[in-house]
């Protein structure tokens, strides 16, 4: 009977203790990165909407603050995002018989800088973009736009992520 209590608290301090290092979002940092900066992403795209640089920058500090435990600093980040909004777009996707989009496609591409002051391997430059689709007849305006543009962030800044943090 004591052997059996021994073995069962080894066994479950060692679930317990293996457990403690495992990452379900998938992310591993070094021990020396402690802080993040995200610069400005300056918007180049051809099709510019105003405020757009500033609301993806934001976007992708609360992702990161939501998933690490890193510290956001202005300057002097142990890794640093930066770069630019390169496209901005809305295409047709499908037609109606009468040559009128049946649905059409906003799509946001940005390209990113990442800089990682400890792991100079884990730097890249890169390109990340998203879609969203929506009813040919719709005007992309108020809560639409906003819905849009809050669905494509949420998608390329998770892809940045995995890019950078997690290694996927």
């Amino acid at each position: 009977m004591k052997n059996i209590k021994y073995i069962l608290i080894v066994t479950f301090s060692t679930v317990l203790l293996g457990c403690g290092a495992y990452s379900f979002s998938g992310i591993s940092l070094t021990e020396d990165t402690k802080t993040f900066q995200v610069n400005y992403f300056e918007n180049n795209a051809p099709l510019t909407e105003p405020g757009l640089g500033r609301d993806f920058r934001i976007a992708l500090e609360e992702l990161i603050l939501n998933q690490t435990n890193l510290d956001l600093v202005k300057s002097g980040g142990d890794i640093v995002y930066e770069g630019e909004i390169v496209d901005y777009r809305i295409s047709p996707t499908t037609a109606t018989s009468s040559n009128t989009a049946a649905q059409n496609r906003l799509t946001i591409a940005v390209k990113v800088h990442f800089y990682d002051k400890n792991d100079d391997e884990a730097e890249f430059d890169q390109r990340f973009s998203f879609y969203f689709d929506y009813a040919g007849s719709a005007q992309l305006v108020g809560s639409q736009k906003d819905t849009a543009i809050a669905e494509i962030f949420e998608r390329i800044t998770q892809d940045i992520i995995n890019a950078s943090l997690a290694k996927w």
